[in-house]
């Protein structure tokens, strides 16, 4: 069973940074991609970046366009951890973010996935 745990939410205003931090208990060949989702109250969940590491160890990130230019994906395997930079954060940014890892194909579209391994999420909030 691969736990994930996600961490680093807050409170900022319109134009504030906040990093979260995600940390997945082992890697598996369940999931080939770990990914940043959101939802806001009243909205359905919606994929945020993600990231992909292949055989040969080279890293691919996917954006959503709402974020692209303002966020940025990293991973560090040796702390089984991915993070995501979050800058110029305005106020429809505003929602739970969860951290899954999962399996889909190399290439598909960013779509929250069917089945993966969840967080529990952590809560942004940002104040114009």
């Amino acid at each position: 069973q691969v736990r994930v745990v996600e961490s680093g939410g807050g409170s900022v205003q319109a134009g504030g940074s906040l990093r979260l931090s995600c940390v997945v208990s082992t890697y598996s060949a369940s999931f080939n991609y770990i990914g940043w989702f959101r939802q806001a109250p009243g909205k359905e969940r919606e994929g945020v970046a993600r990231i992909l590491s292949d055989y040969r160890g080279t890293y691919y990130v996917d954006y959503a366009d709402s974020v692209k230019g303002r966020f940025t994906i990293s991973q560090e395997p040796a702390e089984r951890s991915v993070y995501l930079q979050m800058n110029g954060l305005k106020p429809e940014d505003t929602a739970k973010y969860y951290c899954a890892a999962y399996r889909t194909s190399a290439g598909s579209r960013l779509t929250v996935p069917e089945s993966g391994y969840w967080g529990q999420g952590t809560q942004v909030t940002v104040s114009s």
